[in-house]
């Protein structure tokens, strides 16, 4: 009988001690459900907003996951084994599975999807076409409501998302400031990702360079992070900008809510629009993100740079470089 080797949760980590926290485990497999589907992984997705799964918070935007689960993420596979018709074996798919060898998913729930494979590179569904790239769509042309002309402001801006969203606000004639840790990063920023600024947030003052150089003010921020970078922002946002809250990076380690920013002040001053939004809320909408990250893809104005990891085993390594940025754009693990 053919096994299934996966990641379990065991406690709650502790800052980055994942090992301490999860163990690799092996069972058999076991008899499929009615509408489930069992899923070959090829590749696991290593996304910051998981690590907020892994605390004991209530309050995040779903439950945490029980202790004792199969650790949950993004999976690119084939179906090898269905009980729902809507995917018959053999087909491309992703979803929300496990980090294991094999996910068994119920479609609906895993926001399970068929992948075209016509795609030069299959990763891009977990870069330009999927869920980053969604985001990245969401978050500036929809949420910051981003205009030609305008100036906007992107953190973690060489991460997944991110370099992403750095691109979306390019094509769609927007100046882009791109904030990111160390001088590769932002060399990527500016030299690969067509940038107009790049700010180190490890050497730089971030409120000094953005007011010396963007003096009329930001007209928006995606903030992936929130923290003292968001402080450095507020100040320096135009009148009636806009905060598109994509990711609080620096709060997912926390088991309670961190403060909120100190320079809160500013929204009232600026008369700021602050707007968090998260893609799932969005999935009946691919119909329409697709087109315009495709055209942008094929046409070479929408590209992401991967970091992958092979092995299942080392799964932990991959995701502690995730989240210490130790990788420019998108962390994978290839499983096969």
């Amino acid at each position: 009988m053919t096994t299934n080797r996966f990641w379990q949760l065991d406690a709650h980590p502790k800052g980055d001690d994942f090992a301490s926290a999860l163990s690799f485990r092996e069972e058999a497999l076991q008899p499929l459900a009615e509408r489930q589907v069992r899923i070959a992984a090829q590749w696991l997705s290593m996304d910051a907003g998981t690590r907020m799964w892994m605390s004991p918070r209530t309050d995040g935007y779903q439950p945490p996951l029980p202790l004792g689960a199969k650790m949950s993420g993004l999976v690119i596979g084939r179906v090898v084994e269905t009980r729902d018709p809507a995917f018959p074996e053999g087909t491309l798919v992703r979803g929300f599975g496990q980090w294991a060898d094999y996910s068994v998913v119920t479609p609906a729930e895993a926001g399970l999807m068929a992948l075209d494979e016509s795609l030069p590179d299959l990763r891009e569904h977990f870069g330009a076409l999927g869920m980053n790239g969604w985001t990245a769509l969401l978050g500036v042309r929809d949420t910051a409501r981003i205009q030609p002309g305008q100036w906007i402001a992107v953190s973690a801006a060489a991460g997944a998302t991110g370099s992403l969203a750095v691109q979306v606000a390019r094509n769609l004639g927007a100046h882009v400031v791109g904030i990111a840790g160390g001088p590769a990063k932002c060399a990527y920023l500016t030299q690969e990702l067509g940038a107009d600024i790049a700010i180190d947030y490890k050497a730089d003052d971030i409120a000094a360079r953005l007011a010396a150089e963007v003096p009329g003010g930001l007209n928006a921020y995606f903030d992936n992070v929130g923290g003292p970078i968001l402080d450095a922002i507020l100040p320096n946002m135009a009148l009636f900008g806009c905060v598109a809250v994509c990711g609080l990076v620096a709060a997912y380690d926390a088991d309670k809510p961190l403060p909120g920013p100190a320079r809160y002040d500013q929204v009232l001053m600026k008369r700021l629009r602050i707007e968090g939004f998260f893609v799932p809320d969005h999935f009946h909408r691919a119909e329409e993100f697709i087109p315009p990250l495709r055209q942008w893809h094929d046409e070479g104005r929408l590209v992401s740079r991967f970091d992958e990891t092979p092995g299942l085993e080392n799964t932990l390594a991959a995701y502690a470089k995730m989240l210490g940025g130790g990788a420019i754009g998108k962390v994978l693990v290839k499983v096969v």
